[in-house]
């Protein structure tokens, strides 16, 4: 089983940047692809970006391509989202997830969730 845990959210200016962590319990991490997703108020969660069990794959939804960086660090069992260019429309709770059976943009793909982590980006 793997614990994951975000941190990191919080409150900026549209244009500004933050760096979301999840950091995931137990010795198995490097076995996993690992996912971001989003939910906003009022909205469906939605697929942010995903990165392979390896870290040698990335992909990320349309709306976040060029702004958003997935990586992972073994070593800390930490997935990390940087986050630049941040616009008001970003604003939501997110979330990392943990995949057996490697990447993909839907959540039911996934296995393990995190509590989330708030982003709010002011105009």
């Amino acid at each position: 089983q793997v614990q994951l845990v975000e941190s990191g959210g919080g409150l900026v200016q549209a244009g500004g940047s933050l760096r979301l962590s999840c950091a995931a319990s137990g010795r198995t991490f490097s076995s996993y692809a690992m996912g971001w997703f989003r939910q906003a108020p009022g909205k469906e969660r939605e697929f942010v970006g995903t990165i392979s069990w390896s870290g040698g794959n990335t992909y990320y939804a349309d709306s976040v391509k060029v702004r958003f960086t997935i990586s992972r660090v073994y070593a800390k069992n930490t997935l990390y989202l940087q986050m630049n260019s941040l616009k008001p429309e970003d604003t939501a709770l997110y979330y990392c997830a943990a995949a057996r059976r490697g990447v993909g943009q839907r959540d039911d793909g996934y296995d393990y969730w995190g509590q989330g982590t708030q982003v709010t980006v002011s105009s």
